[in-house]
């Protein structure tokens, strides 16, 4: 039975808002008014920019995805709350990775958490493919999906890195993010053509 799309749309933004919330408040304001009581704070503050950014594209590319369909179904749903239940743990890997300036199992849960919030997206962006059809705007916009798996994969490397180099493993995290951060054109640029068809 095809839903309404509305009440996901809103109930996933209040969830990742709720994470950028909760990720700020884990910043501790530190003691004293001196420069210097900021240095122990450098791994936290670098650790929540980067989960800020990673919760930020996951944002977007829901928003983005979420435009370019009709309506859901229930495995949509189940489905979205598998993505949100993985983003939703963000804030503990990222407070317990910068409180512990990147040490080693730190290091790995955080890919871990980032690598089942990859897989679970993937799963979400199936799922809906799979209700509006393999010729649907949505599947001829993410086609083969190189980028996601190439995260994936890149995501596993990182976490078999960090058993040995924690620096290198944050570096490919880092990376990732970068390949991500210059937004996504590919329903953008469909959405635009699909419109421009329909006005012919």
């Amino acid at each position: 039975m095809a839903l309404g799309k509305g009440r996901l749309e809103a109930f996933s933004d209040g969830v990742i808002a709720i994470i950028i919330t909760i990720m700020v408040l884990e910043m501790k304001v530190p003691h004293g008014d001196s420069i210097e009581v900021l240095k122990p704070f450098i791994p936290v503050f670098m650790t929540y920019v980067l989960s800020f950014i990673y919760v930020g594209i996951y944002w977007n590319n829901h928003h983005h995805t979420l435009q370019a369909v009709k309506s859901i179904n229930g495995k949509t749903l189940w489905a979205n709350l598998h993505l949100l239940f993985w983003l939703s743990l963000i804030p503990f890997v990222t407070g317990w990775m910068g409180e512990n300036h990147f040490a080693k199992w730190p290091v790995m849960c955080y890919g871990f958490v980032l690598l089942m919030n990859g897989i679970a997206y993937t799963i979400l962006v199936k799922n809906l493919v799979r209700h509006h059809g393999e010729h649907s705007l949505l599947a001829q916009a993410f086609g083969e999906d190189w980028k996601g798996k190439i995260s994936v994969i890149l995501y596993a490397v990182a976490i078999c890195l960090s058993w040995f180099s924690p620096v290198g493993a944050l570096g490919l995290y880092v990376l990732v993010a970068g390949i991500w951060f210059i937004p996504d054109k590919r329903i953008e640029n469909k959405l635009t053509h699909h419109d421009a068809d329909s006005q012919l």
